[in-house]
């Protein structure tokens, strides 16, 4: 008899000892189940079946080569044989009863106990040197949840800053094995930031967010691994100050210099569109760039946008919202109906676009300016002319400071708003 386990196929009576290679399957579980009573094996004969293939996978996966792999069956035959793995420490340190169970669950053969088993059950497995480099490597799969929903941009845009933190690490300490990092060692990278701080005017903020996704990493490997290891990544981190705003544009900057005739010729249209677009709805670049045809409801009797996750996520879940469309940036999403195609995937480039166009053509209107500003100018001209606070907050994909009753204002009401403000 042949069972298939995992795409290989493995004879039951090349596994099982030699006095019970005539005796047919089921009545092997019997004899295993150490009960002369059909009615008893039979009970209990699925469970131990499912058991015994358990076994057998671990143990065939832990003919390999890779210290990962055999790690990891020595960890699911131990599973399979009703235990969690543990170290050879942790477990010198069970209540005799626990130990003895560990114990009496190794198979022999001949009288000598199976080493594999012996291995997976008092914990002699030897655990597999990860490094820092090989720990980004399995981080992308152990995390994996935290990129469903991510568009393509936003998968890589969460990525980079953490291949940049490792790559940082491996430089200044080198590619260790993460159980043999030290605190010196951490203190090595810290000292390291701590020089270009001092030296090269970076922020504080540059540095510990290398240390959040170094520590996000290691802690995420050192939990899903199982690997039960004492990693130093406490109080590491730098002191911020209070971070600076990001300067509005005035209206007069806006109407005399940005909108001034010919002032946006040398952009591209679709990043032209979008700027336009930013003017009077304030929605953030990525959140239009990604906009899709059926999201630009210019036909509705209020035309408008819908911000929602098509395709990606959303920043929060107060991003999920509709904007009237008015002046200009009407005009502007008319011209670009089926959405911009060209930014759909590439935001970061949308930004860095126009933030170079402003500055070499003196439409920033100091050098603290970004493209930004204008999502900060249309939140200013609703604060100027009162408009509720709930009001502001939904437009502009904010949390509420209390909970949100109702469904808000309507379009109808939201455009006679954005109205009196448009540019």
């Amino acid at each position: 008899m042949a069972i298939k386990t995992r795409g290989k196929k493995l004879s039951l009576y090349k596994r099982v000892p030699k006095r019970y290679e005539s005796v047919e399957p089921r009545k092997f579980i019997w004899l295993s189940l150490h009960t002369d009573s059909m009615s008893q094996a039979e009970a209990k004969a699925g469970p131990a079946w499912e058991q015994l293939i358990a076994g057998w996978e671990a143990k065939l996966a832990g003919d390999t080569s890779d210290a990962e792999q055999r790690f990891e069956a020595a960890r699911q035959l131990a599973e399979a044989r009703g235990f969690r793995y543990m170290r050879v420490d942790r477990v010198a340190k069970l209540p005799t009863e626990e130990l003895l169970d560990r114990i009496g669950a190794i198979s022999t053969r001949n009288g000598k106990p199976d080493l594999r088993e012996a291995a997976a059950l008092l914990g002699g497995a030897k655990e597999p040197a990860i490094t820092v480099s090989r720990a980004l490597e399995l981080y992308w799969d152990l995390a994996r949840e935290k990129t469903f929903g991510k568009s393509a941009d936003q998968i890589r845009k969460w990525k980079n800053p953490r291949k940049k933190a490792v790559n940082t690490f491996v430089t200044v300490v080198g590619d260790k094995s993460i159980s043999e990092i030290t605190g010196d060692d951490m203190l090595d990278f810290r000292a390291w930031w701590l020089d270009r701080i001092e030296n090269e005017g970076l922020s504080p903020g540059s540095a510990n967010k290398d240390l959040i996704h170094l520590g996000d990493i290691l802690k995420t490997v050192n939990k899903m691994k199982r690997l039960n290891l004492v990693l130093p990544l406490s109080d590491l981190s730098f002191k911020e100050g209070e971070p600076e705003p990001r300067p509005p544009f005035s209206d007069a900057w806006i109407r005399d210099k940005i909108l001034a005739p010919g002032a946006l010729n040398g952009l591209n249209e679709e990043a032209r569109r979008i700027l336009l677009a930013m003017i009077n709805t304030g929605a953030r670049p990525s959140e239009l760039a990604s906009l899709t045809a059926a999201q630009i409801r210019l036909d509705s009797n209020v035309p408008h946008i819908s911000i929602e996750p098509v395709g990606r996520q959303l920043k929060s879940a107060n991003a999920r919202r509709w904007i009237p469309l008015c002046g200009i940036s009407l005009e502007a999403m008319r011209a670009c109906s089926d959405g911009f195609p060209r930014y759909r995937d590439s935001s970061a480039s949308l930004s860095a676009t126009v933030n170079k166009f402003l500055r070499k053509n003196g439409l920033m209107e100091t050098p603290k300016h970004t493209l930004y500003g204008l999502r900060h100018s249309f939140e200013d001209r609703m604060l100027a002319a009162g408009v509720d606070e709930r009001i502001r907050r939904d437009l502009m994909g904010h949390a509420l400071d209390r909970e949100r009753y109702g469904k808000g204002a309507s379009l109808e009401h939201l455009q006679r708003l954005i109205q009196a403000t448009a540019l």
